[in-house]
């Protein structure tokens, strides 16, 4: 998710920007209207900011000679929907590859792209569907943050895919490659990222009850029992 500066081909770097650009203004329009809706909400969507940028910052190595991160984007897209989570992290991929190194300018667009857009929505589609299956919160809470994890480096994969084919099998053999890198070494690092998904959750279902129960995420008047609940609106 963090592809560094000049690794991808100039005009690919470019398309990847002009794709990226339009959810992150969309995004950036729902922050505000949200702000300007439930200014009372502005200290939760700063603490998905954060929650983001800390956990995607973590470097871990990986068995492959890589490294691996995790992103953080699940939580914040069921709080508040993936559009959200695109201009957030967005502006996340910005700082750290300002002050960080990870990741580069000229490849934010590919990076927003898997992190912050494809990550959100793979993440609440998972989140959405575990609800209306009648899965209790919790549950979908972990499919939301292990999912949108994973499918950032699967796409990943297939933006290094797309930008170094394999002299023999193309696209697709390098996108074998590059899966077996980043994808596999990924799943222990998204089941992780799950459970503290729910863990979090847990907290803010007491801690930030009003605000939840303000985003629709909690039913009124229920705390921490409404995220072990199928009745708890999705």
């Amino acid at each position: 998710m963090h592809i560094t500066e000049g690794y991808l081909p100039p005009l690919q770097a470019a398309a990847w920007t002009a794709i990226a650009a339009p959810f992150v203004v969309h995004g950036g329009r729902q922050v505000v209207r949200e702000v300007r809706e439930t200014p009372e909400n502005r200290l939760l969507l700063g603490a998905a900011g954060a929650f983001t940028f800390v956990l995607s910052a973590i470097k871990l190595p990986s068995m492959t000679g890589s490294s691996s991160h995790p992103t953080g984007t699940g939580l914040g897209a069921v709080l508040f929907r993936p559009p959200v989570m695109a201009f957030l992290g967005g502006i996340v991929l910005i700082f750290q590859a300002l002050l960080l190194a990870h990741g580069g300018i000229t490849t934010w667009g590919a990076n927003v792209m898997s992190m912050a857009v494809v990550g959100p929505w793979v993440g609440y589609g998972a989140y959405a569907a575990a609800r209306r299956l009648g899965a209790p919160q919790l549950v979908g809470v972990f499919l939301a943050m292990a999912l949108a994890d994973l499918s950032t480096y699967c796409t990943t994969s297939l933006q290094l895919a797309l930008a170094h084919p394999d002299h023999a099998t193309g696209v697709l053999g390098a996108l074998g490659k590059f899966l077996s890198i980043f994808a596999v070494t990924q799943v222990p690092l998204a089941l992780a990222e799950g459970f503290l998904g729910v863990l979090v959750f847990r907290v803010l279902a007491d801690a930030a009850r009003p605000e939840l129960t303000r985003l629709g995420v909690l039913a009124e008047g229920r705390g921490r029992a409404a995220a072990q609940q199928p009745e708890v609106v999705a």
